[in-house]
């Protein structure tokens, strides 16, 4: 047992168990005793705080993980100093790591492991963003929550490319059984290298095993920068020929033929997760979850009864209670879209107006342009009210849209009398209009009758609000349609959006 169980940090973290040791910290179970909840810590031990490197290597981390909010990400919560030790408070996330889930099980089933590939990758996505690369990705750096979801942690080494890194003096940092050829050679190293490592770590779920074993960890790092990996469909012959291609090119020695980014990574894990489903006819684990959340086109590829979850008993329920489901949707339609998500924090109600409480699954992309969708992965984000999660565009390296447009929407269901629309935003500066519309279902095109333009203009604040010109009349959709991105950004980013209606109405 640890000589620190049972410390109080900052008269506020209760360290209850060891759960995990490094080179820099040790991690501990602990207690939060003003808001009575179980967290993480990461305390940084005594002899290295006095390195002024390793120090400012801890605090960078605190830095870089605060900006990351992501459902795949171990979100961090607190950071401090205790005398003259740092910490770090995290999420507890209860579960095991996907090293211990591979040590397990052996090889993964292959939509499982290309389930959580896309997830590692979504949440490399937010990072690379953010202009931060983890640098260490490997299945020790991946925990698997008790519901099956993969969420990365330790960027105890991640550096942001806008700055000078602690690395630049050629040392090579990170697990060699996953290292890049380039972070091996010690050269630059930028989000290709944490796909390479990526591909590794899928390599591994399919086959049970890393690619390269060596002597030690130099001769392991070489292997990476000469030897190509063994062939995945020799070791394991039930891959398909795309599962290996996308591996193949996930871990390119010559950066030219990797992969240039993660988004282009994960379309095509994507695509071979659909066409996985497809063939199998099944789906396992964590890929259920996953094939639910791909975009549009590529969803439709997976059979029909995978897209949906409708369990039997589920269905007999239904037809049991549905004489009183149709009473209660005829005496209670009006109050619908006043359950759900509650009160925008931070956002300030205009006088004789009530905030329209929707669903939390209100929200929906709009991409009929390209019909490939827009992040419908993070929609929840923009109608949680949680002001630290945001919903994005895809990233347009063109710096423009090089489209009419994209959207997102709120389906406030049946109908609402809006006055107004707030949009809260990290990323000012990009140019928007605001579409209403009725029916079954949202206008096709952006450009048919059924739309109606009731504002618009430049979202030039983080909270911006929007006067509807909609005549008094309810509509059921509100969209939010963006047609020009923020000077020199790439994407657009939404924290929230909220609706407000008259108090009589």
């Amino acid at each position: 047992m640890s000589p620190l169980v049972g410390t109080l940090l900052n008269d506020r973290y209760r360290l209850d168990a060891q759960v995990g040791t490094g080179g820099m910290s040790t991690v501990y179970r602990a207690f939060d005793t003003v808001l009575e909840r179980t967290v993480a810590v990461k305390l940084m031990h005594r002899e290295t705080a006095s390195d002024s490197d390793q120090l400012e290597r801890f605090r960078r981390e605190s830095r870089a993980v605060a900006q990351l909010s992501h459902p795949h990400v171990v979100t961090v919560i607190d950071a401090g100093e205790d005398g003259s030790r740092p910490y770090i408070v995290f999420e507890y996330v209860e579960g095991e790591t996907l090293k211990e889930r591979i040590r397990r099980h052996g090889r993964l089933p292959i939509d499982e492991a290309l389930a959580y590939a896309i997830e590692i990758g979504r949440a490399l996505h937010l990072a690379h963003q953010r202009a931060i690369v983890h640098r260490d990705i490997k299945p020790q750096n991946v925990l698997i929550d008790e519901e099956g979801s993969a969420k990365v942690t330790d960027f105890g080494i991640a550096r942001s490319l806008d700055e000078e890194g602690l690395t630049a003096d050629g040392r090579v940092l990170g697990t060699t059984d996953y290292v890049s050829p380039e972070q091996a050679l010690g050269h630059d190293v930028n989000p290709q290298s944490d796909i390479y490592s990526l591909g590794v770590v899928l390599f591994e779920m399919l086959t049970g095993d890393v690619p390269f074993h060596g002597e030690n960890q130099v001769a392991v790092a070489m292997k990476h920068v000469r030897e190509d990996l063994p062939d995945v469909q020799m070791l394991r012959p039930e891959c398909s020929a795309s599962v290996a291609a996308v591996l193949e090119r996930m871990t390119e020695k010559d950066l030219g033929r990797r992969y240039p980014d993660i988004v282009a990574a994960m379309n095509d894990l994507e695509d071979a997760l659909a066409i996985e489903a497809a063939r199998s006819g099944r789906a396992t684990g964590e890929a259920t979850t996953v094939l639910r959340s791909l975009p549009g086109s590529t969803r439709r590829r997976v059979p029909l009864r995978l897209r949906w979850h409708v369990p039997v008993v589920a269905v007999v329920c239904v037809l049991a209670v549905a004489t009183v489901a149709v009473v209660l949707l005829v005496g209670k339609a009006a109050q619908q879209t006043e359950r759900g998500t509650g009160r925008t924090p931070g956002v300030e109600v205009p006088p004789d107006t009530v905030e329209v409480s929707v669903k939390n699954t209100s929200a929906r992309d709009y991409d009929p342009l390209a019909g490939d969708g827009e992040r419908p992965d993070l929609l929840q984000a923009a109608v949680d009210r949680q002001r630290t999660t945001t919903w994005n565009t895809e990233t347009y390296e063109a710096g423009e849209l090089q489209k009419a447009g994209v959207g997102i929407y709120i389906d406030a269901e049946p109908r609402v009398r809006a006055t107004s629309l707030n949009i809260q935003t990290p990323t000012s500066g990009w140019e928007a209009e605001i579409y209403v519309a009725s029916g079954e279902a949202p206008p096709e095109q952006i450009d048919d009758p059924g739309w109606t333009k009731v504002a618009g203009g430049t979202v030039d604040r983080r909270s911006t609000r929007f006067k509807l010109d909609t005549a008094g009349r309810p509509y059921r959709y509100f969209l939010v349609w963006i047609t020009k991105l923020p000077p020199g950004a790439k994407r657009v980013e939404i924290g929230e959006l909220s609706i407000f209606r008259p108090k009589s109405a």
